[in-house]
């Protein structure tokens, strides 16, 4: 018996004979009542020399059905009850009209699983389901940029990916996300980079002779020709091949001018040539001269600081959302070297002439730890190892210092040449990985739910960060998930500069958007190789225009007239199919957010919810009947907001992309469109008007308008058969574009017109030329085939004197009649005078 029916029976005690059925009255739901008086008849007999009293009457009232078979007891009761009480002309007994009615039964619906956000964690290699640490609040830190050039697609496709991913989880999702970023601006490549350009700056402020530079160049050319040789990387050596080619090329001119004694303007020039061709080659051999002597911290700085700003610029003009916390490794130098002090305490670092290294073996050997957790079977590669350490960090005396060629530095001890700062090892600079680890921490703690960055930073440079902190926190959980974007090839090639495919953001968005680009990556695996192409390209600006011209559809619709009551119309089997799609693949895009942020299955099926509506506009248009306005605009609504959350809509616009630039009035569309349309319906009226009095040139005035004057204004006019003609505003670019694409069209069309006429007029003047051959010559002039022929100059033998073949003869008799009838409607159509 449970527990609650215990209540109910206990209430009233077996060991009186009465029927006590007051305990019924207390419980208000049938089932239970008839559970209850199961459980309380299966102690009390009621069969043999029973007769029903009182009690037993008010009871049966109380049933309004008899009890289900399974409450053996209660039925049996009801049953005997129902026997022995009267009944009034034979019906079934009802509820008693005195009881009172309560509400039936109620249970909840079954439902269904809800899909849960899964996402691929490089640290297991495989999709997890998604579970922050602390409630909904997620912790994110993200590897920032080295800033020493020009940022360029590689970095951006890490950096859009990383933005739709967080964009998701804090709009889609409704997580509470918190966004760390970091900025390296200390490194042995902005080092070198900025001690050269100081160096190179330095030289020309000097003013070198023509003949200074020749010699300087010649000098500098020698090492450069040793490392040369010395290439084996293809691309790298391809690079330098090319540069070594432009400074040949820029050498002999010179060399010319100074034999021949030039006059100085000459040589001036052709020296500034050479210069600057050679620049690259003679900055290193300054730099191996002088490098040593550059000891000024600030001169460091100025570099980064520059690319730094520009980096942000590029981010803003890709709509990449800014961090939350944004940390430079210059900021945070004390911060880095209590870290490292942290990890020598912890006993997983030692010190080594100034430099402090980390001991990759005594950290693996510790059962609570494991390095390399992210590609294991990486672990002893020393060209990764060392490409991690930095080109001013891998000298022999620098290698010689590890304990492990595994090892790696925490704190470099700065050479002559390199900035430093102090610390409890003497002067020095913090290592590569140290940075990340020691401002994360700083900012998020000993653990974190999200770590993302490049596909290539795996490793070395995550797994020693990932090492590093758990020596110094102690834990093995610094990162929960640990995400990696995909790499980006260009039309399927390594992007370099040696293959001449460099392409920086800035050359991207002189060619494309920044809402294609994001679509190129919204319609890739953020996770997967991306091929930046014109194919890809191209496929993001065809989403684009079919997205849009469905906003702009539903735009125009939603501006035709009605009163308030009128926007709510009847749903009909359409309507009801396309609001069942449309939930569908609402239903569908969840999925794919939460099967690793899948965007290229959203995309599709967003295009495919577009493709729908289209059917459904375009159905409604062909039967003359208006389409429901609240239904499209909650497709055209949900799309929109779908997009912004993708970061690829920018604005405050309900409905579609925004109209104009940025320093556009952002109500620019509800600004306009009342005179556009006042236009519009004036336009229509002309050419009503010109039509019915076949005024030629009004409607030629309309077209023009039409065709060439709003395009330049951002307006397209669509005229429509039987209805209204549409208004919608669009990017001038685009329309422009669109204009040209349509008079190319229309050119090829005329061009193949033109084509098919001169060819119908070529096999009509040779149809002619054939039909004025008269049947009896038509055979004579082929004396390399006939030699012998009868009164009507049909052929008999052939060149040899042999007879002709009865076939070869039927045949050639089949085309002498056919010459026969075309040289008689020849002459029919002289004697017509056609």
């Amino acid at each position: 018996m449970s527990a609650r029916l215990c209540v109910y029976v206990c209430l009233c005690p077996f060991v009186f004979p009465a029927f006590d059925y007051g305990f019924l009255l207390r419980i208000s739901e049938d089932a239970l009542r008839v559970e209850a008086l199961n459980e309380y008849l299966s102690s009390r007999s009621y069969l043999a020399g029973y007769g029903p009293s009182q009690a037993d009457a008010e009871a049966f009232a109380l049933l309004c059905r008899p009890p289900p078979e399974r409450h053996v007891h209660a039925l049996r009761w009801y049953k005997h009850i129902a026997a022995l009480k009267p009944q009034t002309n034979g019906q079934t007994p009802e509820c008693s009209t005195k009881a009172k009615r309560v509400q039936p039964p109620w249970s909840p619906p079954e439902g269904t699983d809800v899909s849960k956000l899964h996402l691929y964690n490089s640290l297991t290699r495989t999709k997890e389901v998604f579970v922050p640490q602390k409630g909904n609040k997620v912790l994110w830190y993200c590897c920032g940029p080295t800033v020493y050039d020009a940022s360029h697609m590689g970095h951006a496709r890490s950096y859009i990916s990383f933005d739709i991913l967080r964009r998701i989880l804090k709009d889609y999702f409704k997580y509470d996300v918190f966004y760390c970023m970091n900025i390296t601006d200390i490194d042995d490549k902005i080092i070198k980079r900025a001690r050269q350009n100081y160096l190179l700056e330095q030289y020309g402020e000097k003013k070198p002779s023509p003949s200074q530079i020749l010699q300087d160049v010649l000098t500098a050319r020698t090492p450069f020709k040793a490392k040369l040789a010395e290439t084996t990387d293809p691309d790298k050596k391809q690079m330098l091949e090319r540069l070594d080619a432009a400074v040949d090329a820029a050498l002999g001119p010179l060399q010319m001018a100074e034999q021949s004694n030039a006059a100085g303007d000459t040589l001036q020039n052709q020296a500034q040539v050479l210069l600057e061709e050679a620049k690259d080659l003679l900055s290193d051999w300054l730099d191996s001269q002088f490098g040593s002597q550059v000891t000024e911290n600030s001169i460091f700085s100025l570099l980064p600081k520059y690319w730094e700003g520009e980096y942000h610029k590029d981010m803003e003009a890709l709509n990449v959302l800014p961090p939350e916390v944004l940390t430079r490794v210059s900021e945070y130098v004390p911060e880095i070297v209590a870290f490292v002090k942290g990890i020598v305490d912890n006993g997983y670092g030692y010190e080594s002439n100034g430099s402090v290294y980390f001991d990759t073996a005594n950290f693996d050997s510790c059962p609570a730890h494991s390095y390399a957790k992210l590609v294991p079977e990486a672990v002893g590669d020393q060209k990764a190892l060392q490409e991690g350490e930095g080109d001013l960090s891998i000298s022999a005396d620098r290698l010689s210092e590890k304990r492990s060629q595994n090892d790696f530095a925490l704190w470099k001890a700065s050479k002559p040449g390199e900035p430093s700062w102090d610390s409890p090892w003497g002067k020095g600079r913090p290592g590569w990985h140290i940075e990340c680890s020691a401002m994360a921490g700083s900012i998020l703690g000993e653990s974190m739910d999200i770590h993302g960055g490049g596909f290539d930073l795996r490793f070395p440079h995550h797994d020693n960060e990932l090492a590093q902190s758990e020596a110094y926190f102690e834990n093995d959980h610094w990162v929960r998930y640990f995400l990696h974007a995909g790499h980006l090839t260009i039309a399927g090639c390594k992007m370099s500069k040696s293959l001449k495919n460099f392409i920086t953001i800035k050359d991207a968005l002189a060619k494309h958007t920044a809402r294609q680009l994001r679509l190129a990556f919204l319609m890739h695996s953020w996770k997967d190789t991306l091929d930046y192409s014109n194919n890809t390209m191209e496929s993001a600006i065809q989403y684009e225009r079919f997205i849009n011209e469905f906003f702009l559809n539903v735009k125009d619709i939603l501006r035709s007239p009605t009163d308030i009551t009128g926007q709510f119309e009847k749903w009909e089997a359409e309507e009801i199919e396309l609001n069942k799609s449309f939930y569908e693949k609402k239903t569908s895009v969840h999925e794919a957010l939460c099967d690793n942020i899948d965007t290229r299955s959203a995309l599709e099926e967003m295009r495919a919810l577009v493709g729908q509506s289209n059917t459904y506009m375009a159905a409604r248009r062909s039967a003359k009947l208006p389409p429901n306005r609240m239904l499209l605009q909650s497709i055209a609504l949900y799309l929109t907001d779908m997009l912004k959350t993708f970061g690829a809509i920018e604005g405050s616009e309900p409905i579609g992309f925004r109209v104009g630039g940025n320093g556009q009035n952002a109500d620019l569309e509800s600004t306009v469109m009342p005179y556009l349309s006042v236009l519009s319906d004036f336009r229509e009226d002309v050419r009503k008007i010109a039509r019915e009095k076949k005024v030629t040139e009004l409607l030629r005035l309309c077209d023009e308008l039409r065709d060439d004057t709003l395009p330049e204004l951002g307006v397209r006019l669509e005229d429509r058969d039987g209805l209204p003609t549409s208004v919608k505003l669009v990017d001038k670019e685009t329309l422009l574009k669109e204009r040209e694409e349509k008079k190319k069209m229309e050119d090829e069309k005329k061009k193949k017109k033109e084509e098919a006429a001169r060819k119908k007029q070529e096999q009509e003047m040779a149809k002619l030329a054939k039909m004025k051959v008269k049947p009896s010559e038509m055979f004579q002039s082929e004396t390399d085939k006939y030699s012998n022929f009868d009164e009507t100059g049909f052929p008999m033998h052939d060149a040899e004197g042999k007879e002709l073949s009865k076939g070869l003869a039927k045949k050639l008799r089949k085309l002498y009649e056919a010459q026969e009838k075309l040289y008689n409607e020849y002459l029919q159509s002289t004697q017509n005078g056609s």
